[in-house]
Formats: structure tokens, C-alpha cells, sequence
């Protein structure tokens, strides 16, 4: 109670921190919410019938593929679907220069007429963050699929191709 009005004291209301993920870039942090995730070296490329293109869209699902598309974690939901991947592509800078430091192949099927496609969301997610810990995960890819996005490498940065590491280039081989 408070002396002077004979009433009891309210407690202190704390004002509430929500917990999100942030996704920032280039800003340091420090305090609630410290230990957020640095997306802005990292890009998707999308390899789709033997072609492989960057589309951004890909890091919140609104690639030019999925645009539209409803996913089902059920395969048998997308029967008539063809095979796409999402490789997550992180880029760092060593001391020679910039190179690909991380990639990770992750596969969906799309079914444009239907509308439908399939993907694990899981593996997507657990991938992205293999590729931001420079590990290099290709091996699911066909040789037609491995050699299409080798040709993007080369040709979006062929300098940050030269200054990668031997065991990308070996699992594009």
C-alpha cells in the first residue's frame, strides 16, 4: 500500500520483447534478439529443365516457379510435377577476393497446370543453413543439372569461381 493514498502499489508492468527472427544486413546488434541471421550473402538459383537462372523470389518461397503454386509435403499430390531445385548460393570474401563459399541443392516438383507441387519446407530451411556454414551439399543433382549451374557460376562471376574452393569444384564436376 502506498502511504499516501492507502491504496496498494501496482506492480511495474514490463513492457513484453517479442521473440522473431530477424533477418538483417549489414547492421551490428547487440542485446534482445542478438544472434540474427545475416541473409544478404546468400542468393537462390533455381535450376528448372536443364537451365539455371538467380531468382531471389526463391528466400520467401516467391520464385518465378513457385509464384502460384499451393505445396503439399505429400509427393503423390504433385503426380504429373517436374523436378526443380532451389541450390542456395552463399558468397564470402577471402583474401584473394570474393567466391562461392557455400551451396546446397534442395529439390521440389512443380506442376504449373495443376497448380500443385511438393517440397519439404524442413529440408529447405536445414539446407539454407548448411549453405550459410560454407558447406557444399550437390551431390543430388544430375550431371545435366551440376553442369547448368556450373555454367551460371562461371558466367555470373568468373572470378569468384577461379577463388573457389577445389571441392566445389570438384562436385560439379
Amino acid at each position: 500500500m502506498t502511504e499516501q493514498q492507502g491504496q496498494p502499489a501496482e506492480p511495474e508492468k514490463k513492457e513484453k520483447k517479442s521473440l522473431s527472427l530477424n533477418v538483417v544486413s549489414n547492421k551490428q546488434h547487440k542485446g534482445f534478439g542478438a544472434g540474427t541471421i545475416d541473409l544478404s550473402a546468400v542468393s537462390c538459383v533455381i535450376i528448372d529443365g536443364g537451365t539455371a537462372y538467380i531468382d531471389d523470389g526463391a528466400m520467401h518461397a516467391k520464385s518465378k516457379v513457385e509464384r502460384g503454386i499451393k505445396f503439399s509435403p505429400n509427393k503423390e499430390d504433385c503426380p504429373n510435377g517436374r523436378k526443380c531445385w532451389i541450390v542456395w548460393t552463399a558468397v564470402e570474401r577471402g583474401e584473394e577476393g570474393s567466391y562461392y563459399a557455400g551451396a546446397t541443392a534442395c529439390e521440389m516438383w512443380i506442376d504449373t497446370e495443376a497448380r500443385r507441387g511438393w517440397k519439404i519446407l524442413a529440408d529447405h530451411v536445414n539446407k539454407l543453413d548448411a549453405a550459410i556454414k560454407r558447406k557444399y551439399k550437390l551431390e543430388e543433382l544430375d550431371a545435366g543439372e551440376k553442369a547448368a549451374y556450373r555454367k551460371l557460376l562461371i558466367e555470373h562471376n568468373e572470378e569468384w569461381w577461379n577463388n573457389s574452393p577445389e571441392s566445389l569444384k570438384e562436385a560439379l564436376a
